[in-house]
């Protein structure tokens, strides 16, 4: 695995419209992640963050809130990936809620052809604005990475679809509004709900899920929602789905995705530490991204 890690902050709740979410960079940092990995004897380089505009009023086009402000952020994001990878380094990014995704694929695919995503989440993010309830654009950034949806959030980054739907997996579903459940059977994405966890075990989940994304892909951006886990054991999340990722399951599901050496790209993302116990799901968050970097016991 690159040991040289730049690490990027997205302050952003726009995609969520909650406040508390923007405070996710922060909360991880001071969680320890930078000494954590330095420990691991990776070279990290702290990029800061990237700026997010906050309108005064509340905005809204076509039921999608804040689209402006979400696309000039994930614009940024998505130049400032693409050069960490031009420079040979694994960008690392810290939400922030799970919009951030369109700018960190955007920028990963850029770079890395046939681009596989292991998609960690309660949900699907698989909404447009035409099947999307809320028009919370969080709920949109798999589907618009995957060419569905508004042609702005398509084109992040200058080109579209950034990914395939046969090198994506989605991992601990257990909310999927109607129209993510259409797109899913309609284009054959791979998906693990919690139904699969529980049957056949996180250890073969994580085999047959390394094994779909691996097959045509040149690498692999893992994107970790906290809300993935259950809410027991990362209760700091603006959408919480009881029934989740135990934390021994998300350590076991990383420390398979280093062993399997893999991942070009990782973004960890929706802690939102207003809603949190002392600082917990920052801390699960930096303790995953330490397993995922192949943190060992022995």
């Amino acid at each position: 695995m690159n040991k040289k890690i730049s690490i990027v902050g997205v302050p952003m709740d726009l995609g969520a419209d909650r406040r508390g979410v923007d405070m996710g960079p922060s909360a991880i940092r001071y969680a320890g992640v930078v000494a954590r990995l330095e420990k691991m004897g990776m070279h990290i380089e702290d990029k800061g963050d990237i700026q997010v505009n906050r309108p005064h009023r509340y905005t809204e086009t076509e039921n999608h809130k804040y689209l402006d402000e979400v696309v000039e952020a994930n614009t940024k994001l998505a130049n400032v990936v693409s050069g960490i990878m031009q420079e040979g380094r694994f960008p690392l990014v810290l939400g922030g809620d799970h919009s951030i995704a369109l700018g960190t694929i955007g920028g990963v695919a850029k770079n890395v052809k046939n681009l596989g995503v292991i998609w960690f989440d309660a949900h699907g993010d698989l909404n447009t604005g035409e099947t999307s309830p809320s028009g919370n654009i969080h709920g949109m950034p798999l589907a618009a990475s995957l060419g569905y949806g508004h042609e702005r959030l398509i084109g992040i980054g200058g080109f579209a679809p950034k990914i395939q739907p046969e090198n994506v997996v989605i991992i601990g579903a257990r909310s999927l509004d109607d129209g993510e459940r259409e797109l899913i059977k309609r284009i054959g994405i791979k998906v693990f709900t919690m139904h699969e966890i529980d049957k056949l075990g996180m250890a073969r989940v994580m085999d047959e899920a390394i094994a779909h994304v691996s097959k045509h892909t040149k690498g692999v951006h893992l994107s970790l929602d906290l809300d993935g886990l259950d809410p027991h054991d990362a209760p700091g999340v603006g959408t919480p789905v009881i029934g989740g990722i135990s934390y021994r399951e998300g350590h076991l599901a990383m420390e398979m995705l280093a062993d399997a050496n893999i991942l070009c790209s990782a973004e960890f993302v929706e802690v939102n530490p207003i809603l949190d116990q002392q600082n917990m799901t920052a801390r699960v968050a930096v303790a995953l991204m330490s397993s995922a970097f192949g943190d060992k016991l022995l």
